[in-house]
């Protein structure tokens, strides 16, 4: 997968499982919604920094909980590598240094393991390392594909997309690997799940209604919403440190952009207004800044922006 998972390739390629459908609770009709512009300062562009400046495809990008470090994927040396750098974009560190592909890194919420993606034994499974790359080790044990993992807040478990019963779906598992467990259980694309800072939900994408739609669900997998109902592929979910805001990505103008949203889908904002390619957007631990990725100067790269709430 690797570079699969970017965009509407990600709706195309990833299908998701078996099982008896939940109930979907549909919103309000939000074809009519407005869509707002974030509040501008006075120049809009200063608010817009390129971290990343490599002629290499970096992506993924994952804040760490003390808001020191990002870890990210990127292709520079030949396969895809989980790198580190500090906020501002210096100290760039391939801390993978393996020749397979890793990517989709995710922070422990302790700071201390980095869980990951990797295909180093022939299928694409979740390990986790140190954050220095050391004691590198496979925890989720199957022969199907298993990326994108996303710990809980207290650390406890790790919750990852799984196409082992045939279809994409949002599995959660123990930190330590044990008890593999299908939260999803639909037969369409379930994936990008992400948890809220209370641990009591999990956001995440899935195309069970004909598009790319962001869905939330409890932590146990029960009461499945569609909470962006909208003819458009919204994915990569992210909640907001203090759990007011979601945040996107949509080609809902016709490009990809980066969105927020309240918990609840008022308050629609797009907020990467440029006519390029933005995705992947992660917040920073005080919900001050927001890191994405960007083809606009050319290469797909990180970028961190300034969160103006409206």
């Amino acid at each position: 997968m690797g570079k699969l998972i970017v965009l509407a390739i990600i709706l195309t390629t990833l299908v998701a499982c078996g099982g008896e459908d939940e109930e979907i609770q549909s919103p309000p009709d939000l074809n009519e919604k407005e869509i707002v512009d974030v509040k501008p300062t006075s120049n809009p562009t200063a608010d817009i920094t390129r971290l990343t400046n490599n002629s290499s495809y970096d992506y993924s990008p994952f804040w760490s909980p003390d808001g020191t470090k990002i870890a990210f994927t990127s292709d520079r040396d030949g396969y895809e590598e989980i790198y580190t750098m500090n906020v501002d974009g210096t100290n760039q560190t391939n801390i993978s240094n393996n020749n397979s592909n890793e990517y989709t890194p995710s922070w422990s919420p302790d700071g201390t393991k980095i869980a990951f993606t990797s295909d180093r034994d022939g299928n694409y499974g979740i390990y986790v390392m140190n954050v220095d790359g050391t004691n590198q080790t496979k925890i989720s044990n199957n022969n199907s594909n298993d990326d994108t993992p996303s710990w809980s807040p207290d650390g406890s478990k790790i919750a990852f997309n799984s196409d082992r019963d045939g279809y994409g779906e949002i599995y959660v598992m123990n930190a330590d690997g044990t008890n593999q467990t299908n939260f999803s259980e639909n037969t369409a694309s379930d994936f990008d799940p992400s948890w809220s800072p209370d641990g009591s939900k999990i956001v995440f994408t899935s195309d069970r209604d004909g598009y790319g739609e962001i869905y939330v669900m409890n932590a146990d997998g029960t009461n499945q919403t569609n909470f962006s109902e909208y003819i458009a592929n919204d994915f990569d979910p992210s909640w907001s440190p203090d759990g007011s805001k979601i945040v996107f990505t949509s080609d809902r103008d016709g490009t990809w952009g980066i969105y927020v949203m309240d918990p609840d889908w008022t308050n629609l904002t797009k907020i990467s207004n440029n006519n390029s390619t933005d995705y992947s957007p992660f917040w920073s631990p005080d919900g001050s800044k927001i890191v994405f990725v960007s083809d606009r100067d050319g290469n797909f790269e990180i970028y961190v922006m300034d969160y103006v709430s409206n």
